[in-house]
This record gives C-alpha cells, structure tokens and sequence, in this order.
C-alpha cells in the first residue's frame, strides 16, 4: 500500500504576483546570511534652492539740502570762520591800499607788517590743527595766512615797487607752493581752493587793474598746483587754479589793459597745462573743460586786432589744436579738436565775406570724417555747411539772383557760381558721410530733407550762373531756367533708377519729379517766353517719358 506523505518543513519560494510600485525601482533584498550588505539609501529628490532676490541698482540718497547742511553738527562753526577768514583777508587788502593813499610808513615797514600778520596767522593755524576741534578754524586761519603772504608779495612788486619783478615773482612761487605743500600735509582740498580763490579775487585790488603783473601771479599759482593736481584727485583745485587767469586775460582784453602776447601766453599755459594733467588723469571733466575755455583769451584778443592779424591769430590756434587731435588720447584730443574748429570759423568769418570758404572746409571735413570715422568731425562739418550756406544765401546765391532777370557783374556771377557748386558739393558730402557712417538711416526720410533741399538750391545757382556767365543778359537767364528744369528731371531719373532697392532714393526721386512739374507749372509758365519755355516744356516732358518708361521696365524685370 501506498504510504502517506510524511509531514515535514517545506521548501518556500516566493509567491509570484503584482509588486507594488516604487519610484526608486525594485527595494534591494540583501543576500540572506551573515554576510549580507546594508541596502544604500534611496536618492533624495532634487530641492531646488530659492534663487536670492539682490537689487543691482543701490537704493537712490537724495543729496542733502542746504538747511539739513547747516543744521549738523559743527556747521555754524566752520561758516563762521571761513566767513571771518575772508573778512580778515579782505580788511588786509583795505589797509595795503589805504596805507599807499595816507602814506602810512615806507615801503619797506608796509612790506614787513604783511608778512608779519601772515605768517601769524599761519602759525596759528599750525597750533590749533593739533587739536581735531579746532581743525576748522586752522584752516581758515591758514588759508587767510597764505592769502595774505602772497598778497603782500604782489603788493610789493606791483604796488609799492619794493621787489623788482623777478624778486616778486620768485617770492610768490615760494608762497604758492608752501601753502599748497601744507594742503597736501593736512589733506585738505578746501584750503588749497581757498587760498587760490582768495588771491584771484583780491589781486586786481592789490595790481588796481589787469595789468601784465597781475596776469604773471596768476599764472605763478596756476603752474604752482600742477604738482598737486597730478598727485590728488582734487577737481576744485583743477578748476579754481584755470579760472583765475583767464577771466583776468579777458577782462583786460576787453579793457584793453594788456596787449595781445599776454592772452597768447594765458592760453597757451592753460592749454598746456590741461594736456599735461590729462596725460595722467584721462578723461577727467574738469579738466576737460578748462582745455574747452582756454583758448578763449587768445580769440578774444583776436577781435579786436586788425582783420588780417585777427584771421592769422585765430587760424593760428586752430591749426595748433586740430592738430593735437590726432595724437591725444581720450576726449581730451576730442575737445581740442572741436575748439580748434571753433577758432578756424572765427578765421574764416574774419577774413572772408561770403560762405564759399566755409562750404569748402564743409567738404574738406565731411572727407575727414568718413576717413578717419569720427562723427565729431561730422558734426563740425554740419556746423560749417549750416553757417556757410546761409551767409551764401544771403550773400552769394541770393534768391533775388534766381528769380529776378537783370545784369550782374561778372566776380559777382564767378562768387555765386563757386558758393553754389560748394553748397551742392557740402550736401553730397554730407550726406555720403553720414551714411557711412551710420548717423543717417536709408530707411528714415524726414533727416534727408535738409539735404536735398540745400542740394537742389545749390544745384540750380549753379546752372543758373553758369547759363549767365556764358550768355549775359536776359537771353542767358531764361536759357539757364530751361536748363534747371531740365537738370532736376534729369536727377529725379537717377534716383529713380538708383532707388529700385533704397526707399530713400526712390522717394527724393519721385519728390524732385514733383518739383520739377511745380517748378514748369508754376515759374517757367508765367517767367519764360519763346524758345525757352518750349525747351523747358520739351526737355523735362521727354526726359519724364524716358524716366517712366525705363523704371516700369526695371520694376517688371525684378
């Protein structure tokens, strides 16, 4: 018989089945046994991290209005003794000048008492710098000091004639750089401007007038801070050192106090003295702008000069200045530049009449600037075509001339003809350029204006004084406005022609069509009689068919 299965343990083996789903895939079972492995952990999910909300722009400080400024601590203090250092100095140049009036002891004794309050104050202001509360009355005193020592030498070589001029001079160099040197030491760019403002205002009181002597201290100071300003930042000190001369140069210019050699030499230094601190401190405004003003003595000077030494002065500086240009760095080449071209218009207004020099400096510079890619130069171009070609309308290419039928002189007609192809060339260069250069879009039509109507005046003064020269008389005036007629359709078919891939174009060729038939419609009717106004009719009528024919066909064939 057969026996029973025996009872006993039985193998197991896992129940197959659906497994639960787990997004990290299968859970690792280790292998049974001892020497089984930890299972690793399951990855974390990615937490992403919130972006830092920062602000790239500093929150905006208005700047402190004057009451919040007096109102802080220690601001009544310093008013009052920057106030009373000016009143004090101020009262030492009432005594100079009345001690000279009432005839108060001797040159010599008046000499000695100044540099002796000076050089009191001074040392004060030395004692009571030690202190930091008493900082703001030092450099007042300080400042007055100086003022005064300095005073006092201009007084003595200008005033009482104790110093000879190279003693003078000498002696205020000397007092110029010390207190310059104690501003550095104590880092004070308040008292180096202060002490510069000081004799700048108070000198002409001391000199009684804008003498050459006065103009020589000046300068002494003005080249005394040049050490200063190329070892510190201090743009007060740049500007209120440039000043001085050059409102004390002009000034006498006006007054006519000191001759022409004293403006040279004022803006000369300044010039000089601005690229040399420009060299080193690229850029900065300052001194940007005191290169911008420093030629103004010598232009100033150059107005009231004869005409031809007023145009060979001024053309002078112009060719000097233009030609840093290329050889400076930075703006500073730039302004100098731009100055030099102020002073070559000045030349040009000076000894020229008419606007044909200033349209061929118009072209000559629109050239430069396509060159050499300076829209600065363009600009400088605009200038003189725009002032050019109104003094040639008014003078030159009048519209009394191309309307009214009457005799000329033959240099007027020679004058008018040159004025009038310089403008048409000034408005072709202008334009070429600008384009080149990306200041004149294609696609905008309204900056192309200006242009095609100075170049469509121009181009008929040309004809018209050309058609004048060569047949004189009434004869020559109808044949020349034929001709304009002519010579305007002709140019709209160029454009036309030109224009098929430039809006631009296309629209000032169909504009001069339109102008064309105003003009036949308008003038040619009524003004030309016979033969003229049959060829007018006859020449742009053809020239139109001609025109519309040819670009229907290039429109076809695109």
């Amino acid at each position: 018989m057969d026996q029973p299965p025996q009872a006993g343990p039985q193998p197991t083996h896992p129940q197959a089945g659906p497994q639960p789903y787990s997004p990290h895939g299968p859970a690792y079972q280790p292998y049974p046994g001892p020497y089984a492995y930890p299972m690793p952990p399951a990855p974390q999910p990615y937490a992403r991290q919130p972006y830092p909300q920062t602000n790239p722009f500093p929150p905006y400080t208005p700047s402190p209005t004057l009451s919040e400024r007096l109102g802080k601590e220690g601001a009544g203090s310093r008013l009052l003794a920057w106030v009373g250092g000016a009143v004090t100095l101020l009262g030492v140049v009432l005594l100079l000048v009345l001690a000279v009036q009432r005839g108060w002891l001797g040159p010599l004794p008046r000499v000695l008492v100044g540099a002796v309050f000076g050089a009191a104050l001074v040392g004060a202001g030395a004692w009571l710098h030690r202190k930091p509360a008493a900082r703001t009355g030092a450099f007042a005193l300080a400042a007055t000091g100086i003022a005064t020592l300095y005073l006092d030498a201009i007084a003595a070589t200008s005033l009482y004639e104790f110093l000879p001029i190279l003693a003078g001079l000498a002696v205020g160099l000397v007092t110029a750089v010390g207190g310059l040197l104690l501003a550095v030491m104590w880092n004070s760019p308040l008292l180096a401007s202060s002490v510069v403002v000081a004799c700048g205002v108070c000198a002409p009181v001391i000199t009684q007038g804008f003498t050459p002597e006065l103009m020589t201290f000046l300068l002494i100071i003005q080249i005394a801070t040049v050490p200063v300003q190329l070892r510190r930042s201090w743009w007060s000190l740049s500007l209120t050192s440039a000043i001085p001369p050059l409102t004390a140069s002009l000034i006498g210019t006006v007054l006519h106090t000191q001759s022409t050699a004293v403006a040279i030499v004022t803006g000369a230094v300044s010039v000089a003295l601005s690229l040399i601190m420009l060299h080193r401190k690229e850029n900065e405004p300052t001194l940007l702008a005191v290169l911008a003003v420093a030629p103004l003595p010598v232009l100033a000077a150059a107005v009231v000069l004869p005409k031809t030494q007023a145009a060979l002065l001024a053309g002078a500086v112009a060719v000097v200045l233009v030609a840093t240009w290329p050889f400076v760095r930075g703006q500073a080449g730039t302004v100098a530049g731009v100055a030099g071209l102020v002073a070559a218009l000045q030349a040009t207004v000076t000894e020229f009449d008419g606007g044909a020099v200033l349209l061929g400096e118009a072209v000559a510079l629109a050239f430069a600037a396509r060159y050499t890619k300076n829209r600065f130069a363009l600009g400088g171009s605009l200038a003189f075509a725009v002032i050019g070609g109104l003094v040639a309308i008014v003078v030159d290419v009048t519209p009394a001339l191309l309307v009214v039928p009457r005799l000329h002189l033959t240099a007027d007609l020679r004058a008018a003809l040159a004025a009038a192809a310089l403008m048409l060339g000034a408005a072709i260069a202008l334009t070429w350029a600008a384009v080149r250069l990306e200041v004149l879009k294609p696609s905008k039509l309204l900056p192309w204006l200006p242009g095609g109507l100075a170049a469509l005046y121009g181009a008929a003064g040309l004809v018209l004084c050309a058609a004048l020269l060569a047949v004189p008389g009434r004869s020559g005036f109808l044949l020349g406005h034929a001709l304009i007629t002519v010579s305007w359709t002709v140019a709209a078919l160029i454009m036309l022609l030109r224009g098929i891939a430039v809006v631009a174009l296309r629209v000032v060729g169909l504009v001069l069509v339109a102008a064309a038939v105003a003009k036949l419609v308008l003038f040619d009717l009524a003004a030309l009689d016979g033969l003229a106004r049959v060829g007018a009719f006859l020449g742009a009528g053809l020239v139109l068919l001609l025109a519309g024919s040819r670009y229907a066909r290039m429109v076809a064939s695109r």
